[in-house]
């Protein structure tokens, strides 16, 4: 009994001993936004054991000057109309502490996609078409 007492208080007193953060920073996975879309924005920090691990919504407090976020996934109206978005992510252990970027919306529009037959005959890949 006092074996399984003393490693309740030993396993108690380990718990309280995590990593803490000693910087994060934005991974972004694209080079743009896209409005009308979940956008995912990806936080990562780097641990007091040099480790890095991707930092959520129950780590991070997302805002952004416009749209609103889901967990990490901000979604932007597609009546927007500038050209950037500036996201700030703030721990939530520690509101002192917060980075954040401008990552600017995407200008062209989405191609057309192929046929279903095209697939199937393998003519899948339109020809790019000329920047204007």
């Amino acid at each position: 009994m006092k074996f399984r007492l003393l490693l309740l208080l030993l396993l108690g007193t380990m718990a309280g001993h995590g990593q803490t953060i000693v910087k994060f920073d934005f991974h972004l996975y694209t080079d743009s936004l896209k409005k009308g879309f979940y956008n995912y924005i990806n936080v990562d920090a780097q641990l007091s054991d040099s480790s890095w691990r991707p930092l959520d919504s129950t780590k991070v407090i997302f805002t952004a000057n416009t749209g609103f976020f889901k967990g990490n996934d901000l979604f932007i109206d597609s009546s927007y109309q500038h050209d950037s978005v500036r996201v700030r992510a703030t721990l939530r252990e520690n509101p002192k502490r917060w980075i954040d970027t401008v990552i600017y919306i995407r200008r062209r529009g989405f191609g057309e996609l192929p046929t279903e037959q095209e697939v199937i005959d393998g003519k899948a890949t339109k020809a790019p078409r000329k920047r204007q």
